[in-house]
């Protein structure tokens, strides 16, 4: 089987490897279709806090696919199952496990880091990660359905929001255009900051998913908020920036008694002044991973056409040069590279 492998910093390649067979507690799923995301362009620089990631290694755990054969002792599962798998797997047994918040397990593993991952025909997991894919989900929009229950997580669980809230999404990355999709379906009033270099394409696929931008490098964002909001601030903001500046602009954004959700993962160090957050009683909450019942919340969302995939992905990479598909995200090309494997329309 054809499958993506890390050979070393900002070196990925097609190889042949050998298909695996399941054991008996496991499936083997054929995979569709593979998206890439900000931790895959982390791991793919071989960035700190990623260089522990044995190398070489077969990437990738935002996937989609289709069950092929099942293991002798399992059951619930067939083959010709459509199926999407939660990557991050949780020990079961650690005190935040125990206590109901398995997506900040103490001992978890990820897949395509941690083992081998699903840049690659086909993949062996335990079935208690899979979630059914519903019949009106194309398996090609399925494969986003991981950071989409990232972001349904930091809406409907970790935020405020309500309808009609003036709401900024720092970042139009895939994660943060998802909060976006999410809230704008709250009937939240949303609006997406990015970079010059997102004008070129990122801002424009947000514009044209029905959401309002701002270039912050040609426009200030504090004056933007006031003349947007009559001088109050925004309800809520999210940080999906990953930058260590993202917390410090949505504290001088959001309005007193409003709530700044962090969901990026800053590299550096930030440097926040307490005072007015304190002074105008501002909630600052994070959301990391997502849990089971948010996996469901973004395949009914899928499902129902509050999402709309199609205007996220971009499918036109090829495996055969997985290279380019990650310089064209992290040079804010694209949104959300999606690579097909067995795939095919559906």
């Amino acid at each position: 089987m054809k499958q993506i492998v890390q050979t070393g910093p900002e070196a990925v390649e097609l190889r042949e490897g050998e298909r695996p067979s399941p054991g008996p507690g496991e499936v083997l799923v054929r995979v569709h279709s593979a998206g890439l995301c900000g931790s895959d362009a982390h791991a793919y620089r071989y960035e700190g806090g990623y260089e522990w990631i044995p190398i070489p290694r077969v990437m990738g755990h935002e996937y989609s696919g289709e069950i092929v054969e099942i293991g002798s002792d399992v059951e619930g599962f067939s083959p010709g199952d459509r199926i999407v798998e939660e990557p991050i797997h949780h020990c079961g047994e650690c005190f935040q496990c125990l206590n109901g918040q398995e997506n900040v397990c103490q001992n978890f593993s990820i897949t395509g880091m941690h083992r081998d991952g699903a840049y690659a025909d086909y993949v062996t997991v335990e079935p208690r990660h899979l979630h059914p894919v519903p019949d009106d989900v194309p398996l090609r929009h399925a494969a986003i359905t991981e950071p989409t229950s990232i972001a349904t997580r930091a809406v409907f669980s970790q935020s405020a929001v309500t309808p009609g809230n003036e709401v900024l999404v720092e970042g139009p990355g895939p994660i943060g255009v998802l909060v976006a999709a999410v809230a704008d379906s709250m009937g939240a009033n949303v609006v997406v900051s990015g970079l010059g270099r997102d004008a070129r394409s990122r801002l424009p696929q947000v514009e044209g998913l029905g959401v309002d931008t701002i270039n912050v490098e040609e426009r200030d964002v504090e004056g933007y908020a006031d003349a947007r909001t009559d001088g109050i601030g925004f309800d809520v903001v999210f940080d999906t920036t990953g930058h260590h500046t993202g917390v410090e602009t949505a504290i001088e954004v959001v309005r007193k008694g409003g709530q700044v959700v962090v969901v990026g993962l800053p590299g550096e160090p930030s440097e926040v002044f307490m005072t007015p957050v304190v002074r105008g009683e501002i909630d600052v909450n994070s959301s990391y991973g997502s849990s089971w019942s948010n996996f469901e919340q973004a395949l009914r969302l899928m499902e129902n056409g509050t999402i709309d995939a199609e205007g996220i992905i971009d499918t036109g990479f090829s495996t055969a040069d997985p290279a380019s598909a990650f310089e064209a995200f992290l040079d804010s090309e694209v949104i959300k590279p999606v690579f097909s494997f067995n795939g095919d329309s559906a």
